[in-house]
C-alpha cells in the first residue's frame, strides 16, 4: 500500500541499472476512501488527496519479472491518468541518467482491477530533453484486467497506450490477455518521420475494441494522424513494422486486420457466467469462439486457471 507508486524503480540519477529483479505474489493497493468524492474520504493533513500515480513503474531497470501479482485501484488527478502499469525509461532532467532503459520484461499471470486505463509503454524524452539508452523487449501475457472505468477512475478507458519520441520501442509482445476497455484497445503516439514501432506482436488476446479501437494520440505529426481515418489496419501499417497482429477476439469495432475473430458484445465471447457487464467466470464455454481458437491451440485470453495457481493466496 502506498500513495504516488506502489513500487516503482528509477526515477532519479543513477550509474547503475538496477538488474535481474523478481515481484512475486504481492497485494499492490490503495484504499478506497483515498479517492476524491468518496463518502468516506481520508486525505493529508492539509485536507488535500493523497498523490495517486501507477500500481507498478519502471524508469530504470532490466531483466524483470513481474508474476503472479493483485494490483489494483490506480486513478487519475495527479500527473497520471489511472494507468496500472507504466513501463517508460526515463533520463531524469537534467540529464542525470542517460544510461537509463528498461528492457527484458515479463509481465505475467498478474490480476489487475479497478483502473481507469491498463498499460502505458513510453520512450520519451525528460522535460530537458535528454534520452535514455533503451526501452523494449516486453512480454506481456498471460494476464485478466478488471474493472477498466474511465469515469470512475478519472481516465482514458484504454487497454494500452503507446507512446514513443527516443529510443525507438521495439519487441512489443501482447498475448493472451483478457481485457475490455470501454474507450480504446491501443493509442499510439510516434513521429511520422519514424522510425516505426518494431517487431510488435499482438496475439491471442480476449479483448474489447472499446468505441474507437486503434487509435491517434494526437498530433498532425503523429504516425497515427491521418491513418486513424483508415481504421486498425492503417494505423498499424503506418506506426508498426515487422508486425504480428492476428488470432485475437475483439469485442466490438471493425477494421482490423483478417485472422482475428469479431464478437458482437460480451455476451457472445462465451464466458461460462456473465452477469451484465460483468465476468462472473473467466472459463469459455464449449461452444465459444474462442475456445482452442490460438495460434498455439490454447483458448484465447489469459489461462484463467494459471493466474488463479498464481495469484492463490495473495489476497
Amino acid at each position: 500500500e502506498a500513495a504516488a507508486e506502489d513500487i516503482i524503480f528509477g526515477g532519479g540519477p543513477a550509474t547503475l541499472i538496477p538488474t535481474d529483479i523478481e515481484l512475486r505474489r504481492n497485494h499492490m493497493f490503495r484504499p478506497m476512501n483515498w479517492k476524491p468524492e468518496q463518502p468516506d474520504f481520508v486525505g493529508g493533513r492539509d485536507g488535500h488527496p493523497f498523490i495517486v500515480k501507477n500500481d507498478f513503474e519502471l524508469k530504470n531497470a532490466q531483466r524483470v519479472l513481474l508474476e503472479g501479482n493483485v494490483m489494483e485501484n490506480s486513478w487519475g488527478g495527479f500527473s497520471q491518468n489511472g494507468f496500472a502499469v507504466l513501463l517508460s525509461p526515463k533520463n531524469q532532467s537534467p540529464n542525470v541518467c542517460p544510461l537509463c532503459r528498461v528492457t527484458d520484461v515479463t509481465i505475467r499471470y498478474n490480476r489487475i482491477m479497478h483502473m481507469a486505463s491498463g498499460f502505458m509503454i513510453a520512450n520519451v524524452r525528460s522535460e530537458s530533453g535528454g534520452a535514455s539508452t533503451d526501452g523494449g523487449r516486453y512480454s506481456i501475457h498471460d494476464n485478466i484486467l478488471e474493472d477498466i472505468d474511465p469515469s470512475s477512475y478519472k481516465g482514458f478507458g484504454t487497454f494500452a497506450t503507446i507512446i514513443v519520441q527516443v529510443p525507438p520501442l521495439h519487441d512489443v509482445t501482447i498475448d493472451h490477455n483478457t481485457a475490455f476497455a470501454p474507450n480504446v484497445l491501443l493509442n499510439v503516439g510516434a513521429p511520422a518521420s519514424g522510425p516505426k514501432i518494431a517487431n510488435f506482436v499482438f496475439t491471442n488476446n480476449l479483448v474489447a475494441s472499446g468505441q474507437r479501437g486503434i487509435i491517434s494520440t494526437g498530433g498532425r505529426d503523429n504516425c497515427a494522424f491521418q491513418p486513424e481515418r483508415q481504421g486498425p489496419e492503417g494505423v498499424l501499417a503506418s506506426c508498426f513494422s515487422n508486425t504480428t497482429f492476428t488470432h485475437n477476439a475483439i469485442v466490438g469495432g471493425s477494421g482490423f486486420p483478417k485472422g482475428n475473430i469479431a464478437l458482437k458484445d460480451l455476451a457472445s465471447v462465451g464466458f461460462s457466467a456473465v452477469r451484465g457487464n460483468k465476468v462472473m467466470d473467466y472459463h469459455l464455454r464449449p461452444d465459444s469462439r474462442s475456445r482452442r481458437a490460438g495460434s498455439d491451440g490454447k483458448d484465447l485470453g489469459a489461462d484463467f486457471d494459471a493466474v488463479e495457481r498464481a495469484t492463490a493466496g495473495v489476497l
